[in-house]
């Protein structure tokens, strides 16, 4: 058996350069990770054009919850492409697209009746989220959260507060949007300490920001990440979503769940809002719901319908394809238990990662739920002062060793492979990711 990870070329080889070069002449500069140029991929393994093969912690961001090329998702798609690709589903109609809103209608956590609309993406699914608020409530405010991530088109990125770099030049984007400080224990905003805080942060809205600027009954919706994606991999305590939950309801102000980097099973839960034993009036999806085929898909409450043709839609929505690869992957996650799967390795995992924080000051802290997690680094562990340039080096040395991971937040790394992930392959990476880390630290 050979070796996994195995580096026979030093990444970028002479076929990854020459892909890059190309690329770099013309692409847009966009967000690339790592100069890993792949060939083909199966599982939680990528073999890039020079021969190397890489460990794969990252899954696509998050996109791959089956790993590469899953054999009964690239059935269905097969099988699918044979009958016919695309017929605009938002004006005909086919069963594969009916079949597949009833499906995620069902396995989501809204409750009582509801509906969907199917979209290509996250940012669109918080889009439609956003005009869907906006059309049933007739109200025009929002509220996010600092760090939060729910997209890049001018609409979510007024929801969007997890990097300057993300808004620089696009001022004015959508008006509107209170961005309030997310429950980051770790760093609290207000400096003080969970759970003496008695939960400040959640307090805030009523306590001030609805006395003295924001008119609750002015405000649409409430977006909110049950665990942060981009901004770190925090999970907040239960109960900061708990209240701010009951505030939404006291004042009639729609729960949005942005799921779309943390469900499908991620943290061991179906829905990672799960985990704070919240329903929403509208949850997104995107990510994982089509293991690698872009869908999205926005479900609400039946009575927040639009209701009215033409005042919300789109051309690939809801293609067949897509409706095909994400029924399969719903299928997987099912039949293979891949939601215990999640959890099971989710602890062993975190496990490992703290044995690393025992013994390594670069790592401050840990965090995540399932098979979501991060190490955060900090210069030091008093100050907490991001190491910013140490993650940076961790990122690089991983793929140069044949791990593929990528950072979050500030100072982040965060570890994100496969759920079906074998246990060996698992401790196979992370014994990578130790090695790194630890020579790291040690050349600080």
């Amino acid at each position: 058996m050979v070796k996994v990870p195995n580096i026979v070329v030093e990444p970028p080889g002479p076929k990854a350069k020459a892909i890059i070069e190309l690329d770099t002449i013309y692409l847009a500069t966009s967000t690339k990770a790592a100069p890993i140029a792949v060939d083909r991929a199966e599982g939680s393994l990528v073999w890039d054009v020079d021969g190397n093969t890489f460990l794969d912690f990252a899954s696509g961001v998050a996109v791959l919850n089956l790993g590469h090329s899953h054999p009964a998702v690239v059935k269905a798609i097969r099988k699918q492409t044979e009958k016919f690709i695309h017929f605009a589903g938002t004006d005909y109609y086919y069963d594969v697209q009916s079949k597949m809103a009833e499906r995620i209608c069902s396995i989501s956590n809204v409750p009582g009746k509801k509906r969907v609309f199917l979209s290509n993406s996250g940012t669109e699914s918080n889009e439609a989220a956003l005009k869907l608020a906006r059309w049933s409530t007739q109200r025009k405010l929002f509220i996010s959260f600092i760090g939060g991530f729910h997209g890049r088109t001018l609409g979510s990125l007024a929801l969007t507060a997890s990097k300057s770099v993300q808004q620089e030049r696009y001022f004015p984007s959508m008006p509107g949007v209170t961005h309030l400080p997310f429950a980051y224990c770790y760093r609290c905003p207000y400096q003080l300490e969970y759970p003496s805080c008695e939960i400040w942060c959640a307090k805030v809205l009523e306590e001030l920001h609805f006395q003295d600027y924001l008119p609750a009954e002015e405000v649409a919706a409430m977006f909110m990440e049950p665990m942060q994606g981009e901004g770190g991999y925090i999970v907040p305590p239960m109960e900061f979503v708990q209240m701010m939950h009951a505030t939404c309801k006291r004042h009639g102000i729609l729960f949005v769940d942005d799921e779309v980097q943390a469900g499908m099973g991620r943290t061991g839960r179906m829905w990672a809002m799960e985990h704070h034993g919240v329903a929403p009036d509208i949850m997104c999806s995107a990510k994982a719901l089509g293991s690698g085929i872009p869908i999205g898909a926005t479900v609400f409450r039946s009575e927040l319908d639009w209701g009215k043709k033409g005042s919300h839609s789109n051309t690939f929505g809801g293609n067949a394809v897509a409706c095909a690869s994400a029924l399969a992957t719903i299928d997987v996650i099912e039949k293979e238990r891949l939601l215990s799967q999640a959890e099971r390795k989710g602890r062993h995992l975190r496990k490992r990662l703290e044995e690393m924080m025992e013994k390594y000051e670069l790592i401050g802290d840990v965090r995540g739920l399932g098979l979501m997690q991060a190490a955060e680094f900090v210069k030091d562990r008093r100050t907490k002062e991001p190491a910013c340039k140490e993650r940076d080096e961790v990122e690089e040395l991983c793929y140069k060793r044949g791990l593929i991971a990528i950072g979050c937040g500030r100072s982040g790394i965060r570890i994100i492979p496969p759920l079906n992930i074998s246990m060996e392959l698992l401790d196979s990476g992370l014994d990578v990711l130790e090695g790194v880390i630890r020579d790291t630290n040690r050349g600080r």
